[in-house]
This record gives structure tokens, sequence and C-alpha cells, in this order.
């Protein structure tokens, strides 16, 4: 029997994926980096919000993705705030709208038929978060792992804390993707 190339398997999916989303922005009237976006905001804690880390999650340019926040702004579908300990930093976060749209543009039944079979037997998780952090220890980049995963991450009497930057964390902090998580 001849053994089947992960790769290729990963590369198929991910084209089936693209496919679908492509399709999906063109209905919606979008580019898929402006959902990309919206995905990643509905899904980062409040170290991640920043143009920055999303340049650095999805892997663009900080001009293309600056240009992508503007419009998506002029939409009505993200909000910039500034930090209020450092006006320097931008915070943004998804709205309602946003959040509408998003939602019409997710994964279709057979996707989520698909993923359902997948996640029918547990070992596959294993499979594809040991894959996905040995390609980003290969390529050093930053592990943007969900917040409970991290090494920083302790959970005390008064709730979580990030050991970190020494902030407590909320509950919905701790199960969103972080910029500063690190691995065990």
């Amino acid at each position: 029997m001849e053994k089947t190339d992960v790769f290729e398997l990963i590369e198929r999916m991910s084209s089936l994926i693209r496919s679908e989303e492509r399709r999906k922005c063109t209905e919606l009237g979008l580019q898929p980096g402006h959902l990309q976006i919206m995905d990643y905001l509905s899904r980062c804690n409040r170290y991640s919000d920043t143009p920055a880390a999303i340049a650095n999650y999805l892997g663009m340019t900080r001009g293309t993705i600056s240009q992508t926040l503007i419009l998506l702004g002029k939409k009505g579908y993200i909000q910039k705030t500034a930090d209020v300990n450092d006006l320097r930093v931008v915070h943004l976060s998804l709205l309602s709208e946003g959040r509408v749209i998003l939602e019409k543009a997710r994964p279709t039944d057979l996707y989520s038929k698909a993923s359902a079979v997948f996640h029918e037997d547990n070992s596959g998780d294993n499979v594809f978060v040991n894959a996905l952090t040995a390609l980003q220890k290969a390529n050093k980049s930053q592990s943007f792992g969900l917040c409970q995963t991290c090494r920083h991450f302790t959970e005390t009497s008064e709730g979580f804390l990030c050991n970190l930057t020494k902030e407590q964390l909320s509950q919905i902090d701790s199960e969103k993707i972080c910029q500063e998580h690190t691995l065990s």
C-alpha cells in the first residue's frame, strides 16, 4: 500500500478551503485578505489585536494590512481604539457588522461535515498541532497559540495570570490567540 503524502493532503485541503473562501468573498464583495483579517480579529486576545500582530500572523506586509484596515474601517466592519497606556499603539476590534459578514463567510456544511469526521478521532488533532509546531519552529516564526496553552499561562486562586506580562487574564482572553505565546 502506498504511503500517504501528508504535505499533499494539507496542500489539497488548503486549496479547497481557499477556493471556498474566494467564492464567498466574491459574493460578499470582499477580498480573501479582508476576510482573513476579520477572522483573526474574531479569534485574538487583547495582546494580539494590533496591526503589527495581524501582519505577523498572516505573513502580510504592514502596508497591505494598513490599507486593508482603512477599507474595513470605512465599511464599518472594524474599529480602531488607541491604547490607554501608549497612544502610539492601536487596538482593533471587530464590530457587529463585521461579525455578521464573517458569519456569512464561514465554511459551508460540506466543510463542517468533513471537520466532524476529523474530530471523531481526537488523535488527528495532535498530528496537526505537532505539524504546525514543527513548521513554526523551522520557520522561526511566532507560535501564536491559544493563551491557555502557553508556558506563561498560570491559573491562580484569583483566576488566570500571564507570567510574561504579570497581568490578570479574563476567561475570554485565555481562550483566544496570543502573539506572546511561547511553546512549552
